[in-house]
């Protein structure tokens, strides 16, 4: 029986893990199918607080995973791949002469673990294109995060994929250190709102190519270039460039949490506005499977915190 089980291993379910067990609550951190999440595929991390000379993504989160394990943290290597009702269900049990709610989680191992409370921090993945050349390019030239690697890219040409909100922005961003900017988009129409395509197109250091499909991505050690289908003619051309970022959407990893606890449309976990409580008592929730706005490290890493005193403050009222 544990107090707290964590179910992710990014920023945000290390620091949780950390004021758990700081707080002498008997913790389990699942760590997923990929440990140490998104920073995990990061090399260089330079606006993480702390780290005047940068770190390492892994290496990051190896500190947390450490820094967590140090207070007690048990870490298990085991994903929960689906909850339903029967797999992460409510029980009545009696421990130290005291009635109360607990939870069974089921790992992919085909486990079960029993904790008094739950905190979600699954994170969240970029869409990719799929293509092995953007997985060998990843860190190399190719990124999903132009807050993260943006400054990495000053005074050169960059692409950005997408036709959405989130592509008009980076994009936007990136002209503070690009020297210019190309948005490629598979369609003419484009999905993003009318005031962010408006401050796009009127911004001198971003040009468009549209009904464009990329096909590779070109370099061996780093990005050189896109190779691009037009989609109307069939033809293709290599367009040089020194970085492709990737804005065509994220998606929360909260499919196992279907039908158990209440997910916006787009699948990430409502939270109560004043803290990080989800629908069901005793769960709780923080990092980029919440965020989708910011989907920073520190970010996740505060709501973790939050998560964390949060689980405390409601098994302490449990037990009164």
């Amino acid at each position: 029986m544990y107090d707290v089980i964590i179910i992710g291993s990014g920023p945000a379910g290390y620091t949780a893990a950390l004021y758990t067990s700081r707080a002498f609550l008997k913790t389990l951190l699942l760590t997923g199918i990929q440990s140490g999440g998104q920073l995990t595929t990061t090399t260089d991390v330079d606006n993480y607080p702390g780290f005047a000379g940068g770190i390492k993504g892994p290496a990051l989160m190896e500190e947390m995973k450490s820094q967590a394990e140090r207070f007690g943290t048990e870490v298990v290597t085991d994903a929960v791949t689906r909850c339903r009702t029967q797999d992460l269900r409510l029980k009545t049990t009696t421990q130290n002469g005291q009635t109360g709610t607990t939870f069974m989680v089921t790992g992919q191992s085909g486990k079960e673990y029993e904790g008094r409370a739950v905190i979600v921090a699954t994170g969240a993945a970029a869409q990719y294109l799929g293509l092995p050349s953007e997985t060998r390019l990843m860190g190399k030239g190719v990124s999903a995060c132009a807050t993260c690697d943006g400054f990495f890219f000053r005074g050169k040409d960059v692409v950005v994929i997408g036709g959405g909100d989130t592509a008009m922005e980076e994009a936007t961003f990136l002209t503070t250190f690009a020297s210019h900017v190309t948005i490629v988009h598979r369609r003419e129409e484009f999905r993003a709102s009318a005031i962010m395509l408006d401050r796009a197109r009127k911004n001198p250091k971003i040009s468009f190519l549209l009904n464009k499909t990329v096909e590779e991505i070109l370099g061996e050690n780093v990005v050189t270039g896109v190779r691009l289908k037009d989609n109307i003619t069939g033809a293709l051309e290599d367009v040089k460039t020194d970085g492709v970022f990737l804005a065509i959407g994220h998606k929360p990893s909260t499919e196992f949490l279907k039908d158990f606890i209440d997910l916006d449309s787009k699948g990430y976990i409502v939270i109560n506005l004043s803290g990080t409580a989800t629908s069901i008592p005793g769960v709780f929730a923080g990092g980029d499977c919440v965020d989708f706005r910011y989907r920073q490290a520190v970010v996740a890493a505060g709501q973790g915190c939050m998560a964390g005193m949060d689980a405390e403050k409601w098994l302490s009222e449990q037990s009164r």
